[in-house]
């Protein structure tokens, strides 16, 4: 007996990386950013990308994530390439597939911290399930006596906290986060440490750019790509 077929986006890692590049012009020459990166993130895993500043940490999460394309190489998501859709249809894959969380979070301070996690539905008109979701996700993350507050009010790591829960609005299967606990104290970097393990644990994929050590400790960390002038280096074992 012939076996089912199995739909191959449903089995895919939630992103694979191909073989990238990414050259970006700097004065009159072009500059090599990235060079000939893979890697894959599943569901369930936590993965770190470390490296110095300017290694070209935040190029790639912005490339994995589609928001930039790679000059060669192939980026999917959920087994669909991105790598040469058009902006638009990018753009709406970005939208479905994947949560961002900048290293300047991005709030603006002039809306509440309710209104800042609606922002994404923002285009296409906030619908009740959309606010639901927004006010389940706030009291996730202990906010919900804060929602209606202005987020100019916010401390660093409840910013911190907004700008997650606004990545997870859309239910994204890859969650991708810059620096998440810079800046914070390390009671508040090892609270968000803890809410990355406990997302990737839920069944998503959580790719996370940082330098900092903390984020390793507590274990739950799937693996560790180490980026230095653009490269990886061989992939670290974690205990």
């Amino acid at each position: 007996m012939t076996a089912p077929m199995t739909d191959p986006i449903e089995t895919a890692p939630a992103a694979r990386v191909r073989d990238v590049v990414k050259r970006v012009r700097d004065g009159r020459e072009r500059r090599t950013v990235l060079d000939g990166v893979s890697f894959d993130i599943a569901r369930g895993e936590l993965v770190v990308v470390r490296g110095p500043s300017g290694s070209g940490k935040t190029t790639l999460l912005a490339i994995v994530g589609a928001m930039l394309s790679p000059t060669s190489g192939e980026v999917f998501l959920d087994g669909e390439p991105t790598s040469r859709l058009r902006d638009a249809h990018r753009a709406e894959v970005r939208r479905k597939k994947v949560g961002f969380v900048f290293q300047d979070l991005q709030l603006v301070d002039g809306l509440s911290a309710r209104e800042n996690v609606l922002l994404p539905r923002v285009p296409d008109g906030v619908r009740r399930v959309d606010e639901a979701r927004a006010d389940e996700l706030l009291a996730r993350f202990g906010l919900a006596g804060l929602a209606n507050g202005s987020a100019r009010a916010l401390s660093g790591g409840e910013r911190q906290r907004v700008a997650l829960a606004r990545a997870l609005l859309a239910d994204p299967p890859l969650l991708v986060l810059d620096e998440p606990t810079a800046h914070l104290d390390d009671e508040r970097a090892m609270s968000i440490a803890a809410e990355l393990r406990g997302l990737a644990k839920d069944g998503r994929a959580v790719l996370v750019a940082t330098h900092d050590a903390r984020v390793l400790r507590g274990g739950g960390v799937s693996s560790v790509l180490d980026l230095a002038a653009g490269r990886l280096k061989p992939q670290a074992d974690v205990a």
